[in-house]
């Protein structure tokens, strides 16, 4: 069965200081104002031909760095929105998150480290509401496990 884009939810949630996961309730939803998500992921490959073929060259993943970009409206009250613009003119390990996907059909989910870059939290033309976007793209493969209902 098909499935709406908006079904599909997308969570971060701050890197606990304790080097613990985070808590269900520390997780905020990325979605308010948000119209689109990219798919914005990676991949290095490796062509190389064998002998024990013909010759032809096959291509190898040996990389991939999942990210996804979001762009919409800002809402400065938006508690996933105020965290992202709060990380603006931060670096290193203080641009990192945990992002959480949750697949359209609520299955599966995928969560691991993610690093958040290219914020904008306010800009576009005087006519216009301010504009949102950002990249999270994982640091790691993330853990993909089924959803399990809260409570």
């Amino acid at each position: 069965m098909r499935q709406k884009n908006a079904i599909r939810k997308h969570f971060i949630a701050p890197i606990p200081k304790d080097g613990s996961k985070p808590k269900e309730a520390d997780y905020m939803r990325l979605a308010k104002w948000i119209s689109t998500v990219s798919d914005d992921t990676d991949e290095q490959t490796d062509d190389t031909g064998y002998y024990d073929g013909d010759g032809t060259a096959e291509t190898t993943v040996t990389g991939v760095s999942g990210a996804y970009g979001f762009e919409g409206s800002h809402d400065p009250e938006d508690k996933a929105q105020a965290y992202i613009a709060g990380l603006k003119w931060k670096i290193g390990e203080e641009r990192k998150v945990y992002h959480k996907i949750v697949s359209s059909d609520g299955k599966k989910q995928w969560i691991g480290k993610a690093t958040v870059s290219a914020i904008i939290a306010g800009a576009g033309d005087a006519t216009e509401y301010e504009d949102f976007s950002c990249t999270i793209t994982f640091n790691e493969i993330p853990q993909e496990s089924a959803v399990t209902p809260v409570g």
